[in-house]
């Protein structure tokens, strides 16, 4: 799956086709005439226009009557430009802060993406206002999304419609409708569908064998979306509380059935997931945040973006340096971009060699393919290699290239057809970027505009280099195609071969059968891998803050070299997720390959990652060639051989449960209030795979008028799956704050590497009161901005309530509609479902409201958010808009109940999609505190 990279060809000279070639020569000269013309527009440019991205400049010259029709007729940049004459671009600056977005914001601009760590603002600005925004002395370069390519394997001859928002809406509501009727007439005790990679990897007989399960572990996936997660839960084939980022669930399906394929491997593994899909910016920080923010154990992901560097660690790679080093465990697909072994790799890697052409009358060289004697500056690519993105990287650190290499695309008949010649001028990306055309023969160049010689990278992603049909021009290929945050040094790259049928299309005409998975039997050393795996190794010039590995030499003799990938796992597989039925690529291998390192992990808790990176590549199946290989890697995993060799045992995980409190002493009423006594029944429950011995629970308060006795208590031993209880004594002192809830630190320790576990326990104090106090928003009307991160706040201020019993949110109205910028709803949105609400209270916590729920449903009206409300507002269609009644919120509100409410409350709302728009217009906060006593 490709996305993200502007569609279209730019067009030069193409008058010159119809007159036709009289021979090589002549299409030659032709070429290097246009590509003259080119080099003239940029040596032309501004100061402001040498920051944007060569497409941005031509488009904006051509829109401006600058680029002489006789000299470049009929251009077509690709850059897609919306009807309101907006493109997507990414801002790099010095600096991203409010200023920056403020300006931003005031030339037009839409805000998709702030990243200050990255330096980088995604955004949809007028194609207009960007020489505006170049000129900025802040801004150092304004680019075109250049987007990413997934690990899935479909057939290339396919070319599904981009769905709108409406249509997978749609869809995502019918198939949870299935789901839940299915799931209400039989209660499946498993999941419809298991990944034929659970038997293929031996991970049924392993789990059997050695009694784990995944207990202990986290395993998040990064993808495209999660779309029908709620169908697969309703299925049995996801488990309930997937832990999904607040914001972060994507678009499409790719997420969800990753996440299937791990939790077929490891049933009581907890799993999470998060978007990868974005911006490159985004995706790390999403890396960083299933670490930090969600503890994810071990992380896997199956893309690749176009910008990530071969030559260093670049954002995606360094957030996974960051998770690796705090103790994490990372993997990702290899990527579908061909291997060398199979001759299915549209990859060229070496020296500049310059091949004593000129361009024209103007500047540069043209690089030299021809390894020989000879001289060939043109790579041919074969018949099958259309609409594929093709990058060109050289040895320069990201942000300090000041060697000026260009891209071009020639077509059939000779004519440049596509280009990309960005100006590097020493603090640029050393990177290009361009899309091959629809017809065959095809040929790319490559030229040095200026500066000294250096490594290249040539990659046509899911294309190949070939001998072209009249036998002028040989294809150049070398290995090495896998790159980006998959190479980053403690990342393990997963290679693919089928579980089972065979890739049911050929990767290009003529190809030779695809191979053939052993289900249901267990893979061995004759299993051979998909065709279309990526390889490696991968050579790294720089360290990820751009200090050159070898410095001075910067040369095929230069660098490091990172053998990749490590190891291969299972694809073609089923699950139950529309159009992943089968699931081919190494978008599945990985998954297969994480789940496999958990249960390792579960049974082995407290490995480290150079323990798992030994055992996995030290258990896995040599595959041919004999030896390590850069297409398989150490060869395919096996689950029961990797237990065994690191001698997995059933992990007992005890952790404290919800307690039970009995007042003992007061006034003899059901709540326990200052200065009295509670019983405090607190269970110990054994969520773990094995027997835990030797239990024993530490209780203590987050008050030092709170006095928990005793502090500890032992619990003797607890079978797997069972619980016991222990009574403790909760005393308050005569001063304890009204109302004020007692927070638990509750400490399990047991025998096993997972203990201790810490737990916290919130007892609640004092009687409610029966009065409840309304507090509503009394503000104007606020625009919610369309499709920006950042949305839009209002508040409101609570006194005199203290402690608070009881809080619920309503949106509020005078009378319910689904009409369009209807002023008498609460919040008049068309599609609810772009929309993430947030209430927080005084003390900064924050709880999710909604999350992009509701689907094209409009507008909330007379909506009360309720903890004890039946139903879940993340289960709302669009059939029952305008969304009106009691509702259950994402979040518990009860968690922004452990401080005092007197204070400023913010509720905020952001639009996560495109073209639908609203307002927040009126809202209140219902508040009961308690009753002296």
């Amino acid at each position: 799956m490709a996305t993200g990279f502007a569609a279209g060809v730019l067009v030069v000279g193409a008058g010159a086709q119809a007159a036709g070639a009289k021979g090589p020569q002549d299409a030659t000269d032709r070429a290097y005439a246009q590509i003259a013309a080119l080099q003239q527009l940029k040596k032309s440019l501004t100061g402001a226009e040498r920051k944007l991205g060569s497409r941005l400049s031509v488009e904006l010259r051509r829109r401006g009557g600058k680029a002489a029709p006789a000299t470049l007729p009929e251009l077509d940049t690709g850059v897609t430009v919306s009807t309101a004459g907006t493109t997507q671009v990414e801002v790099h600056a010095a600096k991203v802060d409010a200023g920056l977005l403020g300006r931003l914001r005031n030339a037009g601009a839409g805000i998709r993406y702030p990243s200050a760590a990255a330096g980088t603002v995604l955004v949809e600005a007028p194609l207009g206002a960007l020489t505006t925004i170049a000129g900025w002395s802040d801004v150092t370069a304004v680019t075109i999304a250049h987007g990413l390519i997934s690990g899935r394997e479909t057939d290339p001859r396919s070319k599904p419609a981009q769905e709108s928002k409406q249509a997978r809406a749609a869809r995502v509501e019918q198939a949870a409708r299935a789901a839940a009727a299915k799931a209400a007439a039989v209660a499946p005790s498993q999941g419809e569908a298991v990944s034929e990679g659970d038997r293929t990897h031996a991970a049924d007989t392993a789990r059997s064998r050695y009694k784990v399960t995944g207990t202990g572990v986290k395993v998040c996936a990064l993808s495209d979306g999660v779309d029908s997660l709620q169908a697969s839960q309703a299925s049995g084939d996801l488990p309930a509380g997937v832990d999904v980022l607040t914001g972060q669930d994507g678009d499409g399906d790719e997420g969800t059935a990753m996440l299937e394929i791990i939790h077929d491997l490891v049933p009581n593994a907890r799993l999470g997931f998060a978007t990868a899909f974005t911006s490159e910016a985004s995706f790390a920080d999403n890396i960083r945040a299933l670490r930090f923010s969600a503890g994810c154990d071990i992380i896997v992901d199956d893309v690749v973006y176009y910008h990530e560097s071969p030559f260093q660690d670049g954002l995606p790679a360094r957030a996974v340096n960051d998770v690796v080093a705090d103790g994490a465990f990372y993997f990702s697909s290899a990527g579908n971009e061909g291997n060398a072994l199979d001759g299915t790799s549209g990859n060229w890697e070496g020296d500049f060699v310059d091949s004593g052409r000129g361009v024209g009358k103007f500047s540069g060289t043209a690089h030299d393919f021809d390894p020989g004697a000879g001289v060939q500056v043109f790579n041919p690519l074969s018949p099958n290699s259309a609409d594929c993105v093709t990058t060109l990287w050289w040895a320069d650190p990201l942000g300090g290239s000041a060697n000026d290499y260009d891209l071009y695309l020639l077509d059939a008949g000779g004519n440049v057809s596509d280009f990309s010649q960005d100006t590097q001028d020493g603090n640029d990306d050393p990177f290009e970027i361009l899309a091959t055309g629809t017809g065959s023969n095809q040929k790319l160049a490559v030229v040095k505009y200026s500066g000294a010689n250096r490594y290249l990278q040539l990659s046509v992603f899911r294309g190949r280099f070939a001998d072209s049909a009249d036998g002028q021009l040989k294809g150049f290929s070398t290995a090495g195609v896998l790159r980006g945050h998959a190479a980053a040094a403690g990342a393990f790259a997963v290679a693919a071969a089928p579980a089972k049928d065979p890739l049911p299309f050929d990767l290009e005409d003529g190809d030779p059968p695809n191979p053939a998975g052993p289900y249901p039997d267990i893979f061995t050393r004759q299993t051979r891998p998909e065709r279309f795996t990526s390889d490696g190794p991968r050579r790294i010039f720089f360290d990820a803050d751009g200090t050159a590995v070898t410095p001075g030499d910067l040369s095929a003799t230069g660098g490091t070299v990172r053998n990749k990938p490590e190891i291969t796992a299972a694809d073609g597989v089923v699950t139950t997720v529309p159009g992943f039925i089968p699931f081919f690529g190494t978008s599945a291998a990985a998954p297969h390959a994480a789940a496999i390192a958990a249960l390792a992990l579960s049974g082995n808790p407290g490995m480290t990652n150079a323990e798992v990176r030994a055992a996995l590549t030290g258990t896995a199946l040599d595959l041919a060639p004999a030896g390590y290989d850069n297409r398989t890697g150490s060869g395919v995993v096996r689950a029961d051989l990797l237990l065994r060799n690191t001698g997995a045992t059933p992990q007992p995980l005890v952790r404290a449960g919800t307690p039970v409190i009995t007042p003992v002493t007061g006034d003899g009423d059901a709540y326990l209030e200052p200065g009295e006594q509670a019983t405090v029944a607190l269970p110990a429950v054994n969520a773990g795979d094995g027997t835990a011995t030797g239990v024993s629970l530490v209780a203590d308060s987050d008050d030092a008028r709170a006095t928990v006795t005793p502090r500890a208590a032992s619990y003797g031993t607890i079978a797997a799956g069972a619980s016991k209880s222990k009574n403790f004594t909760l005393k308050l002192a005569a001063g304890y704050p009204l109302g004020r809830p007692v927070t638990l630190t509750v400490k399990a320790t047991f025998a096993g590497t997972l203990s201790p576990t810490t737990s916290t326990v919130v007892v609640p104090t004092g009687q409610p009161s029966a009065t409840v106090r309304d507090f509503a928003y009394t503000g104007a009307p606020l625009a919610i901005p369309d499709n920006d991160p950042t949305g839009v706040s209002a508040t409101v201020d609570v006194s005199g309530v203290g402690y608070a019993s009881a809080l619920t949110f309503s949106v509020d109205g005078t009378a319910c509609s689904t009409g369009t910028a209807s002023a008498t709803v609460g919040l008049d949105h068309t599609f609810v479902g772009d929309l993430i609400g947030t209430l927080s209270s005084p003390d900064g916590r924050t709880a999710t409201l909604f999350s992009r729920s509701g689907g094209g449903g409009n507008n909330l009206c007379q909506v009360v958010f309720d903890d004890a409300a039946a139903t879940p507002f993340a289960s709302a269609l669009s059939a029952n808009a305008p969304f009106t009644g009691a509702w259950r919120p994402d979040g518990a509100l009860s968690s922004l109940r452990v401080s005092p409410a007197d204070g400023t409350w913010t509720f905020r709302v952001a639009d996560r999609a495109g073209s639908d728009r609203g307002s927040i217009r009126a809202f209140s906060l219902h508040l009961a505190g308690f009753e002296a006593a």
